[in-house]
């Protein structure tokens, strides 16, 4: 593959698994020299509807370079990155040299960690987040990571402007056209694309999943009785939850964004052995209306960059891991 060491096949594998908007896995490898890549940014995977100046795809990549470092860790390697971007829009975002440690970290925690993390929408328990489980989450990071209970001032102000910025982007047609080129209704698409929501991954299932995988077209995402529909699955969920975990950066520069997405995937990563699951709703960040108002509304600092939906469930579902191979999204310079 290539010309790839096993090892650099598997750590590039555990990073694919990182989350990304609509799966659209916008990343690229280019192969400079043995355990040195550029990670580029695929334009043919940019959603210039909903996330027009490339923030939530350098964020993406932000969560795949933590998992790269994650994996090398495994393996005995340690991550070294050099920021080659200076826009969000630019190609090339960074080079990544692993170099061999003597200190491996065979630990199958770090790997389980990666393969079991998932998205989860439904089936929230009404109960607060509690602190302590906050605080290992975030691993105490309260500068930039903020917890707001469901009731709380804040809390109530971000359910509101969620479900009436999700009822807005549902109905600005090019947010929606956008949303429907990514979702694989049918078994058939998702194995010829191994990207983009499936019906599983929006947690449609049983006969209703069979109805859409086998009925269901792109034609289907734009009518008005789906709008509406998301529009009340949208209410549903902001009702029965644990709270809101709001990740901050001090700035939006392209170093700003790529390491708050690597805190990002380091709380997602922790987020499963307490039970709690993690949702992000970034409808307010991606609607003008809401986008530059809401630091000032929930009283913090800084640039918000992230807003999550969290919560206990008495059961956490299986990861669904429809990724491209290493292969696909690898080249050589």
């Amino acid at each position: 593959m290539t010309g790839l060491s096993r090892h650099e096949i598997e750590i590039l594998y555990m990073a694919s698994l990182s989350p990304s908007g609509h799966n659209t896995q916008p990343w690229g490898i280019r192969i400079i020299a043995p355990y040195t890549w550029i990670i580029t940014s695929d334009e043919q995977r940019w959603l210039p509807a909903v996330d027009p100046e490339q923030r939530e795809t350098l964020l993406s990549i932000g969560a795949f370079i933590e998992n790269v470092a994650v994996a090398a860790k495994y393996y005995g390697y340690e991550l070294s990155l050099t920021i080659l971007a200076k826009t969000s829009k630019d190609r090339d975002i960074g080079q990544v040299t692993l170099k061999k440690t003597n200190n491996p970290d065979p630990d199958p925690l770090l790997m389980n960690r990666i393969k079991r993390r998932r998205v989860v929408r439904k089936g929230y328990m009404a109960m607060e987040v509690g602190e302590k489980d906050v605080a290992y989450i975030t691993n105490k990071d309260f500068a930039r990571m903020h917890y707001f209970p469901p009731h709380s001032r804040q809390g109530r102000y971000l359910r509101e402007g969620t479900i009436e910025a999700t009822r807005q982007q549902t109905y600005r047609s090019s947010a929606q056209e956008e949303l429907a080129n990514w979702i694989r209704w049918s078994d058939d698409d998702a194995l010829r694309f191994r990207d983009g929501l499936t019906p599983e991954g929006m947690e449609i299932n049983g006969f209703a999943g069979w109805y859409v995988r086998n009925f269901y077209n792109r034609e289907d995402v734009l009518t008005k009785a789906f709008r509406e529909a998301t529009v009340r699955n949208v209410v549903q969920q902001v009702s029965t939850h644990g709270g809101w975990l709001i990740i901050t950066s001090d700035a939006s520069a392209v170093g700003d964004l790529l390491e708050t997405g690597r805190l990002f995937e380091r709380m997602f990563l922790r987020s499963r052995e307490k039970m709690i699951a993690v949702h992000p709703m970034t409808q307010i960040l991606e609607e003008p209306q809401w986008q530059n108002m809401i630091a000032t509304a929930l009283g913090l600092s800084g640039r918000v960059q992230f807003i999550l939906r969290i919560g206990y469930l008495e059961t956490y579902p299986d990861p669904i891991t429809l990724r491209r191979p290493v292969n696909w999204f690898v080249r050589r310079a």
